[in-house]
Order: structure tokens, then C-alpha cells, then sequence
């Protein structure tokens, strides 16, 4: 069951940071404007250009290694408590970032129509399901 949870993981979190590095070599898939894509991905009021690069690959990276993570956790014979504790804060930012996504403040703070639609459909669920999926990785890895 572990593992199936964490291939799941590690699939979205791949594309996640496939699309962060794309972003971080200028290009703007998978829209034409960087504009655009910065009012669809980041929301922000007013924004009209894209995070700096070295930001959307450290995030690339971060998420990246998010996954393999999630894929270590899996491997119940590695890693030992170390490696199982450090499940628990992925677990908490993800799921922090996924109940944000809900609250008023964080619609004030990106109020973009197509990053509020996005957020409600796509990244906020991802990062509860994420968030869920690092805490269901731990607790079965303790059992």
C-alpha cells in the first residue's frame, strides 16, 4: 500500500517540478504570455511577470526531492526513524499550503480569477492529497 501511495506522490510531484524547471529556463508552458502564466500560477494582485528563475528552480528542486522522498518512505527497511520523521513536516507544509488555499486571506492575497479557479480546483486538493499522503506514509512506515 505504501508504495502505491508514494508513486502516486511521486508522479504529481514530478510534473510539479518538471513544470517549475521549464519555468526556471525562461520557458512559459503550458501558456503562450508570461503574464498570463504568472496571473494562472502565482495569482498575486497586479502581477505581471514571473517568480525569478532561481526561484522556480529551487522549487523544482524542493519538489523534486519531495518525491524521492516520498518514494524512501516507502522502503520500510531504510532510512530508520530519521528519515520516517522527516515525512512529518512535508506532511505539515503541504497540508498548510492546502487549507491556505481555502481561507479569505489567502483569496485577498491572489486574487486572479484563473489562479483562483486553479487554486480551487487543482492546487489546493494536490496539496492536501500530498499532505495526507506524506502523514499515511509515516504512519504506516511506524506501524
Amino acid at each position: 500500500m505504501s508504495m502505491l501511495i508514494a508513486a502516486f506522490m511521486f508522479i504529481a510531484l514530478l510534473a510539479v517540478a518538471t513544470a517549475h524547471f521549464l519555468w526556471s529556463i525562461g520557458r512559459t508552458w503550458p501558456i503562450r504570455g508570461e503574464k498570463l502564466l504568472a496571473q494562472t500560477v502565482v495569482g498575486f494582485k497586479d502581477i505581471e511577470r514571473m517568480p525569478p528563475r532561481l526561484a522556480s528552480f529551487a522549487v523544482a528542486v524542493a519538489t523534486l526531492a519531495a518525491g524521492i522522498i516520498a518514494l524512501a518512505l516507502a522502503d520500510h527497511d531504510s532510512g530508520g526513524l530519521p528519515l520516517s520523521l522527516l515525512g512529518l513536516p512535508l506532511a505539515a507544509i503541504f497540508l498548510a499550503r492546502g487549507i491556505i488555499g481555502y481561507t479569505p486571506w489567502w483569496a485577498e492575497k491572489t486574487p486572479e480569477p484563473n489562479f483562483r479557479l486553479n487554486d480551487a480546483r487543482v492546487y489546493s486538493p494536490l496539496c492536501l492529497f500530498l499532505g495526507a499522503g506524506f502523514l499515511a506514509l509515516v504512519i504506516l512506515r511506524l506501524l
